[in-house]
C-alpha cells in the first residue's frame, strides 16, 4: 500500500531520562520510557525514535534487523537535516502538511485515515511528518550539490554525459509569469483577511497578463511584477505545482506570504528543448535516479566521516 522514496525495547528495562547532556538537542521529545541511544554531533536519537522508525519500516515491509536499520537511517536523517540547515534550506510546516495530504491521496486515503494508520502501527503522525521534512530538505540539498558539481561543466558536456547514460535529451515547459502582490505591512497583518478578499476579486477577473496593471489601478499597495521566462525546474518550490496545474491566461490560487497576499498569472507557456534545459535538468535531478542515488550515498558518506557519532 505504501510507496515512498523513500528498535523495540522492554518497558521494564528502559531507563528514564533524568537529565540530558548539556547542549544536546533531542530529535523528538522522549517518551516516558525512553533512553538516549545515539548522539549525532549534538542531537540525541532516543530508543523511542528508533521504535517509531522500525514501525515505519515494518509498514514498508522491509526485511532484516529493523532496529539496526532504523538506527542507521535516523543517523543519516540527523546528518542530512543538519546539512540542509547549514545550506539555509527550510521546509515549512505548510509544505510538510501538503506533502502529507498528497501522500494520503496517492494511497487513496483521507488524511484522517492516514492519521489512524500512523497511530495504530506505532509510527505516529509526527514521526512520519518529520520523515517527510527530512526527505524534502535532502532533495533540495542534493539539487544544490548537483548544481555545484555540474557548475564547471559546459552545456555540451552535460548533454553528452546524459546521452552516454542512456537518457534522451530532455524537454521542459517554459513559462512567462506575472506576480501580483497585495502588500500588507508587518504592523497591519490584522487586515490580511480583507486584503485576501481584494486579491480574490482581482484574481477572478484575471484573463491574461495584458490587463493586470489596468486592474491594479486605484487599488492601494498593489504591485505587479513581470517575472519573465522561467523553465519548470527553475520554478520556486512553493509555487511550482500550482503554476504547472494552471492554464495559460489563468492565475494560481491566492496565498498569504511574508509580504502580504499574492497570486501568479500564467501569461504563456511552451515546451522547449535545448542545451540549457539539459544542464538545468542535470543540475536539478542529478541526471536520473541512479546518478541521484549515487550522489546521495556519496554526500551522506562525507557527512558521516566528518560527524561525531556516539552510540550508547
Amino acid at each position: 500500500m505504501f510507496s515512498t522514496r523513500k528498535c523495540l525495547t522492554s518497558a521494564g528495562l528502559a531507563l528514564m531520562i533524568a537529565a540530558a547532556p548539556a547542549g544536546v538537542a533531542f530529535l523528538s521529545r522522549p517518551a516516558a520510557a525512553s533512553e538516549i541511544a545515539v548522539i549525532v554531533n549534538r542531537t540525541a536519537i532516543t530508543s523511542y525514535d528508533i521504535q517509531r522508525r522500525a514501525a515505519f519500516m515494518k509498514l514498508q515491509r522491509r526485511k532484516g534487523n529493523l532496529n539496526e536499520q532504523a538506527e542507521e537511517e535516523l543517523i543519516d536523517q540527523v546528518l542530512r537535516l543538519g546539512e540542509a540547515q547549514r545550506l539555509g534550506i527550510r521546509i515549512s510546516d505548510d509544505q510538510v502538511a501538503t506533502a502529507y495530504s498528497n501522500f494520503a491521496k496517492s494511497n487513496k486515503m483521507t488524511v484522517k485515515q492516514l492519521d489512524g494508520i500512523m497511530a495504530q502501527t506505532g509510527v505516529t503522525k509526527s514521526h512520519f511528518k518529520e520523515f517527510i521534512r527530512a526527505q524534502m530538505s535532502w532533495n533540495q540539498a542534493l539539487v544544490s550539490r548537483g548544481r555545484r558539481d555540474a557548475g564547471t561543466m559546459s552545456e555540451q558536456d552535460v548533454v553528452r554525459r546524459m546521452l552516454q547514460q542512456g537518457g534522451a535529451k530532455p524537454t521542459a515547459m517554459e513559462y512567462m509569469l506575472q506576480q501580483v502582490i497585495f502588500v500588507v505591512p508587518a504592523g497591519e497583518r490584522g487586515n490580511m483577511a480583507k486584503r485576501k478578499r481584494e486579491a480574490e476579486a482581482m484574481r477572478a477577473r484575471f484573463n491574461g497578463c495584458n490587463n493586470t496593471r489596468e486592474f491594479a489601478k486605484g487599488l492601494l499597495d498593489v504591485t505587479v511584477k513581470d517575472l519573465g521566462r522561467k523553465l519548470a525546474p527553475e520554478l520556486p518550490s512553493d509555487w511550482a505545482e500550482q503554476i504547472k496545474n494552471t492554464k495559460v491566461g489563468g492565475a494560481t490560487s491566492v496565498r498569504e506570504t511574508s509580504i502580504g497576499v499574492e497570486f501568479i498569472g500564467i501569461c504563456s507557456s511552451r515546451e522547449v528543448s535545448d542545451d540549457r534545459v539539459a544542464k538545468l535538468t542535470f543540475q536539478t535531478e542529478g541526471a536520473g535516479d541512479k546518478a541521484g542515488e549515487e550522489l546521495s550515498k556519496k554526500y551522506t558518506a562525507e557527512l558521516r566521516e566528518k560527524a561525531k557519532i556516539v552510540k550508547r
